[in-house]
């Protein structure tokens, strides 16, 4: 096995060129999510360029099976797709050039990663005891295109035994990974919420229920959940991000409207905060002579890994990269992840990739309007994944 690692990660080297001007493509030309219609048909023909029989799921979706010489178990590797409607501010030659849209989270690497160990695979098929399914994933960032591609029964025929994704890091230097252990990513839920009153003269605020000021209590009252109503041993996260309301500056609001969302990582804690939400902001409203409606729409579930295949994460890169650049993390991230639908259904591991180059000045986190990675990354995450699946397949082989 020493000799076939060798030899997928020189040959993931010796492709860098390949895997730059593919991301640099995707990376010029981003779509949000749904909309992935031109990076859905470039992944089409890079498959098709390497042989690879494939199949369109959830419209914008992509599935590509690779088939090994001898009959085993199935394994899948995750890419997301989409982008971020940011407007990018780096000066680079391959900027974006649809205006206001960003590959600000990375994306862009993580296709090019797993088109990167789809060739590494596809070269040693051979090798091969079992399937490597390759999940080109749309819209992590808005609906959860994890949900509908398993809907759509990606998951299924042949059954998927585990699921590998991986995530650039801004934070973690080129050359590491960071691994966890249980729980990655919190789960999250939008808060919509509107406050009715009564419009009125604003020289006359007696005479109507100020919806702006009802707001504002409800608002201050709906803090304390988290920090009065949460155990503190626990973790939860409210946060409030929009607010409307009101038409000319005379005139009393009869309506304010806010959106926010909730971020926990227990299942209870987070049944409970959406109860007390709806209690907090319904009687403050009431007890001011007003009225709320809250509606709580979910969103994603709490991404948790599987010891078994975090070990195997951890064993190969503790192998490809030395055991000092896999990093422990021991906290969880209240951001979300949609990789977590698939780590519902499989045993799976999701684990960080390091793309940050301080004297290159990338240094910019996820979501920034200067985000960039050091595309050094693009062959040790392609290294990486054509290695678990490897590793994971020829284990399940090995087995009695």
């Amino acid at each position: 096995m020493s000799l076939i690692r060798e030899e997928i990660w020189q040959n993931a080297h010796l492709m860098q060129p390949w895997l730059k001007e593919i991301r640099r493509d995707f990376h010029q030309h981003p779509e949000l999510g749904l909309e992935e219609y031109r990076t859905r048909d470039q992944i089409i023909g890079y498959l098709e360029q390497l042989h690879i029989p494939y199949q369109v799921v959830a419209d914008t979706g992509v599935v590509g099976l690779i088939t090994g010489s001898k009959p085993g178990k199935t394994v899948a590797l995750r890419g997301d797709m989409d982008a971020l409607p940011i407007t990018e501010e780096n000066d680079l030659p391959y900027r974006s050039r649809n205006e206001g849209k960003m590959h600000a989270c990375g994306h862009d690497a993580h296709m090019t990663v797993l088109l990167g160990a789809a060739r590494l695979l596809q070269e040693r098929k051979d090798q091969l005891a079992g399937q490597v399914k390759l999940l080109f994933q749309p819209a992590e960032e808005t609906v959860g295109g994890a949900k509908l591609m398993i809907e759509a029964g990606v998951l299924d025929n042949p059954r998927v035994d585990a699921a590998f994704g991986l995530h650039v890091l801004p934070d973690l230097p080129i050359g590491q990974i960071s691994v966890t252990y249980g729980q990655v990513n919190a789960a999250s839920d939008t808060l919509h919420l509107t406050i009715r009153g009564e419009k009125g003269h604003g020289a006359y605020p007696h005479l109507g229920r100020d919806a702006i000021v009802i707001a504002a209590q409800v608002v201050m009252a709906l803090q304390t959940i988290v920090s009065r109503n949460v155990d503190p041993r626990q973790s939860a996260v409210l946060s409030l991000g929009v607010i409307e309301g009101g038409a000319q500056h005379n005139i009393i609001a009869g309506e304010v409207r806010l959106t926010g969302t909730i971020r926990t990582l227990d299942a209870q804690v987070r049944q409970f905060v959406k109860e007390r939400i709806v209690e907090v902001a319904t009687l403050t409203a009431r007890s001011l002579g007003g009225e709320a409606d809250v509606r709580i729409e979910e969103g994603y579930t709490s991404l948790i890994n599987d010891d078994a295949s975090v070990d195997l994460v951890k064993q190969c890169g503790a192998q490809m990269l030395g055991a000092e650049n896999v990093i422990i993390e021991r906290v969880p991230s209240m951001g979300v992840e949609d990789f977590a639908f698939f780590a519902e259904q499989v045993p799976a591991a999701f684990y960080g990739l390091g793309c940050r180059n301080e004297q290159q000045g990338i240094i910019y986190p996820l979501h920034h309007p200067r985000f960039q990675i050091d595309e050094r990354c693009l062959a040790i995450g392609a290294a990486l994944q054509a290695y678990h699946a490897l590793t994971f397949l020829r284990s399940a082989d090995q087995r009695p």
